[in-house]
């Protein structure tokens, strides 16, 4: 594996997650630390859940270091096998319920996981190819032959901590991007990557009684990066299934939440709900956003309308560069994402790799105190990511064009990779493009990202037809839309006689996407 070395953090790393939550849980033991709905386990019940998930998984031939699965919503056994897998050393690989089955099982084969803890929801998605793999399959909340049932070996699991030795050089968590074709790409967190995010417990606030509501999935780092520092901090989580704009706020009003941590879409639907400020959100401390720009609008709505400070990052799920933006302090940089969080550095290139004149636009490349160990199995990947300046010091490219204002805030522009991020999942338009290409009346094809009210934004097929064929874009659509998994899904397809490309052969996306933005900052 490609060796990649952070940042130093200005406090050396000496405990994982592991152990800190593990001193967490004795703090305050009847302090409730996980509720989901009408179910809730103090710390004390945790603990022993954590301990016996852990027990399990070794009962159950998993190994330090072995990749774990887990299809499941969010979930009080989905948090307690979260943390019992980790406390048993395995490296808990989260899987994607928006994914098609076809990528799952790529995902599953890549990681060469021993195990699958499905919940009965996403049992459709599995069914395809759980019989195909030499896995031990666990119900989380069904009973079905060929299924081991999770409550049944929990309960004949020791309550007791295994203490498995685990080191910040240990895999944590392994990370798979979406797709249809090809293997996803499995982004690999070791501990210290996790351990150097608690930086923020205090500083957050998340060791003060804090109550926590996220109602992103846990498959998602974004819901990670604020699941984690409130166990550290041995505060309360709540976790919402799915997310409902309504029933978000009648939690955060009767619970008192004090910190969550949204994707721009699901502040868009909070503020748009036309219940919102009948609501009591004073409890609110801090809201946290990332996994795409919050649009200008957005935080200016929430800054007058949502109580609690607004603190939005942007990174990525890989590590590198992070910046933050904390609209309270800085209300004239909401344009901008923020500057270079402590511990990160941030260059702008140009596309020979050279640094961009100040001002000037450039693709962001980042290194700080939490950078991912690189792809699972894939060093190419990897080196593909990966920018070395003159000492030799490992940035990771973000595929983001930006550039730095006058006070060093980074203002995003135009994105150099081709992704599309709808209701806070990236989505790659290359996958989607294949799809319609293999389609016999398509004979060129681009893949957009246009304005939506309800994600964000959403993606849209312009093709062009195989001359003869007698379709139109609604059916194309419909037979593209069968093969892709849930979060890929197109919005539409439309036909175009051509599509306009460079003189080296490239499609001219950003001129496909100009009409649909007017008057938008994409």
């Amino acid at each position: 594996m490609i060796e990649i070395t952070p940042n130093t953090p200005e406090t050396p790393l000496s405990e994982t997650v592991v152990d800190r939550i593990r001193a967490s849980a004795k703090r305050d033991p009847d302090r409730e630390a996980i509720v989901c709905g009408d179910h809730r386990l103090t710390w004390r019940a945790f603990d022993d859940r954590i301990n016996r998930a852990a027990n399990m998984a070794i009962a159950l031939g998993v190994q330090p270091g072995d990749n774990v699965t887990i299809l499941s919503q969010n979930s009080i056994p989905y948090a307690e096998l979260f943390m019992g897998l980790l406390r048993a050393g395995a490296c808990v690989t989260p899987l994607s319920s928006m994914a098609s089955s076809d990528a799952l099982e790529k995902m599953v084969a890549d990681c060469g996981a021993k195990v699958i803890f499905l919940a009965d929801l996403y049992r459709d998605l599995a069914g395809p190819f759980v019989s195909r793999l030499p896995l031990t399959r666990v119900a989380i909340d069904f009973a079905a032959d060929g299924w081991l049932d999770y409550e049944t070996l929990m309960a004949q699991a020791a309550a007791t901590d295994p203490m498995v030795a685990i080191g910040l050089d240990d895999p944590c968590n392994l990370i798979y991007s979406s797709g249809t074709t090809g293997t996803p790409k499995g982004i690999l967190h070791k501990h210290a990557l996790r351990s150097a995010q608690m930086d923020r417990v205090t500083a957050n606030g998340y060791d003060n009684g804090a109550r926590t509501l996220l109602s992103t999935p846990l498959y998602s780092n974004t819901t990670i990066v604020a699941f984690l520092p409130t166990l550290v901090g041995g505060s309360t989580v709540y976790l919402m299934s799915k997310f409902d704009a309504l029933k978000w706020l009648e939690i955060a009003e009767s619970a008192c939440i004090t910190h969550t941590m949204l994707v721009p879409v699901q502040y868009k639907r909070l503020l748009d709900h036309p219940e919102f400020d009948r609501f009591d959100l004073s409890s609110m401390h801090i809201k946290l956003s990332t996994s795409a720009p919050l649009r200008q609008a957005v935080k200016a709505d929430a800054m007058k309308r949502f109580p609690g400070r607004l603190i939005e990052y942007y990174g990525l799920t890989e590590g590198g560069g992070v910046t933050v933006l904390s609209l309270t302090d800085h209300p004239d940089k909401l344009h901008t994402v923020g500057q270079p969080a402590p511990g990160a550095e941030i260059r702008l290139l140009d596309e020979d790799g050279n640094d961009v004149p100040p001002g000037e636009v450039g693709e962001v490349c980042g290194r700080s105190t939490t950078m991912m160990a690189g792809y699972f199995g894939r060093d190419d990947l990897t080196e593909a990511q990966i920018w070395r300046d003159p000492d030799g010091k490992v940035f990771f490219r973000s595929g983001d064009m930006g550039r730095f204002d006058e006070d060093g805030f980074l203002i995003l522009s135009d994105r150099k990779k081709d992704m599309i991020i709808s209701g806070g999942l990236n989505i790659y338009a290359d996958d989607l493009e294949r799809v319609l290409l293999d389609d016999p009346d398509v004979t060129d094809a681009a893949v957009i990202g246009i304005p939506s009210a309800a994600w964000g934004e959403t993606p849209l097929g312009l093709v062009v037809l195989t001359p003869g064929a007698e379709t139109d874009g609604e059916a194309i659509c419909a037979r593209a839309n069968e093969k892709l998994g849930k979060s890929q899904r197109l919005a539409g397809v439309e036909t175009r006689e051509t599509l306009p490309r460079s003189d080296i052969g490239k499609i001219l996306k950003r001129d496909l996407r100009k009409p649909y933005w007017e008057g938008e900052t994409e």
